[in-house]
């Protein structure tokens, strides 16, 4: 299924929510799925939010943590520079640990951020990775300007 066709329905279910939400306040952000959508009375184009942001991980840890901590690292480093250069802010990638086991990474910004912007977006979310997610399976920072997955588990 496209992006496009995931968003849309995601929206759509949210708008009603969103709604209330922007009528009551100064400013709103829904998270879902693969889905970000913000509201402010303050013009934030081009701004890094670094207000804003959740972590998601995996319960269950890995055999070797400190090795496979680098690894995650190296892999979500290499697919923020991709991300930063690339116009659709947004770069997935897998990195093969073993001949039966690989790691996912995705790395994205939203594409109102400059790519140097979006790099430092990127680097600050990733060096909160330790905070939530060391040694776990998978984890995720969500922010309102980026966000970085990585997992054992292909991304879909």
């Amino acid at each position: 299924m496209s992006q496009a066709k995931t968003v849309r329905p995601a929206l759509l279910m949210q708008a009603k929510s969103f709604a209330v939400a922007v009528l009551t306040k100064k400013g709103a952000i829904i998270w879902y799925d693969n889905c970000l959508l913000k509201y402010s009375n303050i013009d934030f184009f081009g701004e890094i939010d670094n207000k804003n942001k959740f972590y998601m991980w995996n319960v269950q840890d890995v055999d070797n943590p400190t090795s496979f901590n680098l690894e995650a690292m190296d892999l979500l480093s290499v697919l923020s520079n991709m991300a930063a250069s690339d116009i659709p802010k947004y770069a997935t990638g897998e990195l093969e640990l073993s001949s039966s086991q690989k790691l996912y990474g995705l790395a994205q910004c939203t594409r109102d951020l400059s790519g140097v912007d979006c790099q430092k977006c990127l680097y600050g979310v990733i060096s909160e990775l330790p905070n939530c997610c060391n040694g776990k399976r998978g984890g995720r920072v969500v922010g309102g300007s980026c966000n970085v997955i990585y997992e054992l588990l292909p991304l879909c």
